[in-house]
C-alpha cells in the first residue's frame, strides 16, 4: 500500500466559486489532479485529503462535489477544513460516503500497518493576526487532537506507522513549536499532512523535517496539482 496526500481542492461543481480567479495555477486544476491520480494510485493505495474540499454550504450540495473524489481509485480519508461549512456532523457525513471513503474527526483509523489520526487544528501563536479569539479555539483544537492520539494509540501496534492529518499548518513561519507539534513529538508521529496555505506569500515549504517528524504541505496549488507521496 502506497500513501498519497493532497488538500484544498475547493471544488465547486455548480461553478459558483471558480478557482481560476485566483491565478493560473488553478486553470484546469481538477483535470490535472485526476490525471496524476490515475497514473499513480491503485485501488489498494490510500489518499489523504486535508480539508477545504468543497465550497458547498449544505451536505446534499457537497455530495455533488465529493463525487469527483468518489470516482477516483484507492481508499480516501477526508478531514474538515475551515471552508467545509457543509461538514455539519460526523455521523451525517459518514452516512453519505461510499465504502472506500472515510471521514476523520478527532479520532483514528488503521489501514494495514499505518494508523491515521487527526483534527482540523487552527492558527498557532506567532501567526499573523493571532488574537484572543484564536487562543480559545487553539486550546480547544489541542484537546481534540489529544483525543485523536488517544484513539490512535489504542490502534497502533509495534512497528506501525502513525500519520497525523490536519488542515492548518502546525507551526508559524519561524517553525516554532506549538501545542500541536509537541503532541506530534510526544506521540512519535512519523509524518504530518496539512494544507491551508496558498500562493507565494504563504512562505510554505513542501517538506519540513523537524525533531524527527516529517511535515508535508499538500495544498494542491502548492504542489503542482499532483499527489504527494508520503514516504517513511
Amino acid at each position: 500500500m502506497k500513501i498519497y496526500a493532497i488538500s484544498d481542492l475547493h471544488i465547486s461543481a455548480d461553478g459558483n466559486k471558480p478557482m481560476e480567479v485566483f491565478g493560473g495555477n488553478w486553470v484546469g486544476y481538477l483535470d490535472k489532479i485526476a490525471a496524476d491520480w490515475e497514473k499513480k494510485v491503485s485501488d489498494d493505495d490510500l489518499v489523504l485529503i486535508g480539508g477545504d474540499i468543497s465550497w458547498a454550504m449544505r451536505l446534499e450540495d457537497a455530495v455533488k462535489d465529493l463525487s469527483f473524489l468518489f470516482s477516483l481509485k484507492g481508499k480516501k480519508v477526508l478531514i474538515r477544513g475551515n471552508h467545509d461549512y457543509w461538514w455539519s456532523g460526523i455521523g451525517k457525513v459518514r452516512a453519505v460516503l461510499p465504502e472506500n471513503v472515510y471521514a476523520l474527526q478527532n479520532d483514528a483509523m488503521k489501514f494495514s500497518d499505518t494508523v491515521i489520526c487527526g483534527s482540523r487544528a487552527w492558527s498557532v501563536p506567532g501567526s499573523p493576526d493571532f488574537g484572543e479569539a484564536d487562543e480559545k479555539i487553539y486550546r480547544r483544537e489541542t484537546e481534540r487532537l489529544r483525543l485523536s492520539f488517544y484513539a490512535a494509540n489504542k490502534l497502533r501496534g509495534e512497528g506501525d506507522k502513525l500519520i497525523a492529518l490536519i488542515h492548518y499548518p502546525p507551526f508559524n513561519v519561524r517553525r516554532e513549536n506549538s501545542a500541536f507539534t509537541d503532541l506530534f513529538e510526544q506521540n512519535k508521529v512519523d509524518a504530518v499532512v496539512y494544507g491551508h496555505l496558498h500562493g507565494s506569500v504563504s512562505r510554505g515549504d513542501r517538506l519540513v523535517k523537524k525533531n524527527g517528524v516529517d511535515y508535508y504541505l499538500t495544498s494542491c496549488d502548492m504542489v503542482g496539482n499532483e499527489l504527494v507521496e508520503i514516504k517513511f
